[in-house]
């Protein structure tokens, strides 16, 4: 389930980037990117006021960066987007804007706001855990022993 992400929405909501900051665009893309790894998802994000507008060289295979050119704005390439997904139903919009998070919900998106999203982003990593190995331990007796005796069993 890929997300599509309104990326100075986003922004406003981590406490340790800042959009005053220059490079807050490559510091946002980078966590995108430690998200998409960890959790095998796709991202677009799409930022304001980009020259030129389209498609950034800071994409990743991961992550699409997307900028819209000085004429529009990421709301607007959202709303264009949205439209035009061929399965959004497998789609999750990330923006703190009403008109965004209606088109999405429209074409049957889930939609996420900012902050939602960037609670989601900062949880850790769940265990993976294998039941079925765990469970299939054998010890030899002298092991049984060894541990009792660690443990004051006998």
């Amino acid at each position: 389930m890929p997300y599509l992400i309104d990326g100075h929405n986003l922004i406003g909501q981590i406490p340790d980037i800042s959009l005053d900051d220059p490079d807050d665009e490559a510091q946002l893309v980078q966590r995108l990117a430690g998200f998409a790894a960890r959790t095998g998802k796709r991202c677009v994000v799409v930022f304001d006021k980009g020259l030129p507008g389209g498609t950034s060289r800071m994409s990743t295979r991961a992550v699409q960066v997307v900028f819209a050119s000085g004429r529009s704005s990421a709301d607007r390439v959202m709303i264009e987007r949205i439209g035009k997904i061929p399965d959004p139903l497998n789609w999750v919009v990330v923006s703190s804007d009403h008109d965004v998070q209606a088109t999405a919900r429209r074409r049957r998106m889930a939609a996420l706001t900012s902050a939602e999203f960037a609670a989601l982003m900062q949880r850790p990593p769940e265990p993976k855990v294998d039941v079925g190995e765990a469970a299939d331990v054998q010890l030899s007796d002298a092991e049984v022993d060894e541990w009792l005796d660690l443990f004051g069993g006998k």
